[in-house]
């Protein structure tokens, strides 16, 4: 299952705006929107997560699970689990 965070940096890696996903995956702003605003797994229709995920495939972004290998090189996202930020000196 695809991560509100996978869906955010899926979107960041093809500099792409919440409204160009829905058009390319032919559902709604709205859809989009409550999608990424999902804590972890993304919560939706059945059909739209399918609708986006092939969006994100046809695009050329490979949306890795969580502890699966990705041996066929090319560009992926892969995030761990969200933790605290970094502290910066200074």
């Amino acid at each position: 299952m695809i991560t509100s965070f996978q869906m955010r940096a899926a979107r960041a890696l093809l500099g792409i705006d919440q409204k160009r996903l829905a058009e390319m995956a032919g559902v709604s702003l709205p859809t989009i929107q409550r999608m990424e605003a999902s804590e972890g797994n993304v919560r939706g229709v059945v059909d739209s997560l399918i609708k986006v995920v092939d969006a994100f495939n046809r695009a050329g972004v490979e949306l890795i699970g969580e502890h699966t290998r990705s041996d066929s090189g090319g560009r992926g996202v892969r995030l761990k689990q969200p933790g605290p930020p970094p502290k910066v000196d200074g």
